[in-house]
């Protein structure tokens, strides 16, 4: 069995300081923390331009950047996957999308907030499309609906660009990532006008109505091919709970430790009586590997401080 935890790594600093409330709240996998041979992968968002979740899942993809691109170049790939308009595209095409998001103005810049936030409806998502599509088809882009946050998008002969996730655009600030070049300067003329088109739109003005957030902005990333996609069969004991993330992406370590409670009632100590799971763990800039010991060690005496050498390690 595997069980993947995004969020389940703290910052060093603040992993010391909840590594005693982490033995209170979670025995069973703070047993499994010390047993476990651990391997940690850098993953650090300003090299990999996506959150260490999602350069997880595209190695789990079997994606591999190519020159020039970085591993969000994937995301175009993986989220086509998971609508039926991937079998309109070729396995060699390149994949771009983009998010439907909020931006806002902040301390930094500009704030993004992304489509999970967001809460967007089928109509609303299908009204936005069909306003935005004649001015993408002005400028030489194409525009085609795919799901319901996201649009694949066709960009001109020649054009490139390195983007990152909406997620990790998100956790850090849109002025960190913007394009900014001159061959950037069509898209950026695009988002604007998008941006004054949806600025009283119907679908906003009835958001607006119910206190909800403006879907006033899109962002563009991916660009890597399907066929950079080579994924093993799936691994049908693999689980994945994500309840961890949102909590250790804001540092709302009080709401992270009750989430950990609730995981080691409901999923660790179920197994506490069976051999080690495989653990995923991954934190603001790298995964951690914890695969099980050999048999004869998981009933012997172990250290319980040698864990800490990774878990408040930042290296």
């Amino acid at each position: 069995m595997r069980i993947v935890l995004p969020g389940a790594l703290p910052d060093p600093r603040e992993a010391g300081e909840l590594t005693s409330y982490l033995h209170e709240n979670a025995p069973t996998l703070a047993r499994w923390l010390e047993l476990g041979r651990a391997r940690s992968t850098p993953a650090d968002p300003a090299q990999t331009g996506c959150t260490p979740y999602e350069t997880w899942q595209l190695r789990e993809q079997g994606f591999q950047p190519e020159p020039g691109q970085n591993f969000a170049t994937g995301l175009g790939p993986l989220r086509l996957h998971d609508t039926a308009e991937r079998a309109n595209v070729p396995p060699e095409q390149a994949v771009w999308m983009v998010e439907l998001v909020h931006v806002s103005p902040s301390r930094d810049g500009a704030a993004l907030l992304p489509a999970a936030d967001l809460a967007i409806t089928p109509e609303q998502s299908v009204a936005l499309f069909e306003s935005a599509e004649p001015l993408f088809a002005e400028v030489g882009f194409g525009l085609h609906r795919s799901s319901l946050q996201h649009w694949r998008i066709d960009l001109p002969d020649g054009y490139s660009p390195v983007v990152a996730s909406p997620v990790l655009v998100s956790l850090t600030s849109v002025n960190d990532w913007w394009p900014q070049g001159l061959e950037d300067r069509p898209w950026r003329r695009l988002v604007n006008e998008v941006q004054m088109l949806w600025f009283d739109h119907p679908a906003n003005q009835a958001r607006y109505e119910l206190g909800q957030m403006p879907v006033n902005s899109l962002w563009l990333f991916g660009g890597a091919r399907p066929d950079q996609l080579t994924p093993a069969a799936p691994d049908p004991d693999t689980q994945v709970h994500a309840q961890l993330l949102a909590y250790s992406t804001t540092h709302d370590w009080g709401g992270w430790l009750a989430a950990l409670k609730d995981l080691e009632a409901r999923v660790f100590r179920p197994l506490s009586g069976q051999p080690m799971p495989e653990l995923i763990l991954t934190g603001s800039d790298r995964i951690v590997q914890l695969s099980k010991p050999a048999r004869w060690r998981q009933w012997l005496p172990v250290s319980r401080n040698a864990w800490s050498n990774w878990w408040s390690s930042p290296n």
